[in-house]
């Protein structure tokens, strides 16, 4: 709605001319908008400090220290996890070693016997001589890699 406004000049009223309000300047119009969000801002702020009373500093200084506590547990489990990868490792290498002086030793063992001599010793000094087939007994095991002896093997 406009307002009009009217003086009188002797017997007659005139419409007053509109004065006019000088534009102002955006710079000047922005800086003013941000210096008002800044005291709105301050005193938010002001009144959030207010509000931190001693039960909400206490629970936030114990969310701290349990978020601190968890820092420290996952890296300790991490050092250990770390550790025991590194025992792995050493104890497969030390299997390693192991199993390859295992078969250097069966290989010397295979190799440094000689079963002639075996033969000869165990026919002239021991009494022995090679089975008959009357004393050999043939089984038959099926599909299975081994046979489990729960008694005496018969005589024919």
């Amino acid at each position: 709605m406009e307002t009009r406004n009217y003086y009188v000049e002797g017997n007659t009223i005139r419409a007053a001319a509109p004065q006019r309000v000088p534009r102002r300047d955006p710079r000047v119009i922005e800086r003013e908008r941000k210096q008002k969000n800044r005291r709105n801002a301050v005193r938010r702020n002001r009144e959030r400090e207010l509000a931190m009373n001693f039960g909400f500093v206490a629970f936030l200084t114990v969310c701290v220290i349990l978020c601190a506590a968890s820092c420290v547990f996952l890296v300790k489990a991490q050092s250990n996890a770390t550790l025991n990868l590194k025992n792995i490792a050493a104890l497969e290498s030390e299997v390693t070693t192991l199993r390859t002086k295992n078969d250097e030793m069966e290989k010397y063992l295979n190799t440094s016997v000689d079963l002639n001599k075996i033969k000869e010793i165990a026919m002239d000094k021991l009494g022995m001589k090679y089975a008959s087939e009357d004393q050999i007994v043939y089984y038959h095991v099926d599909k299975n890699n081994y046979m489990d002896q729960y008694g005496d093997i018969p005589v024919k």
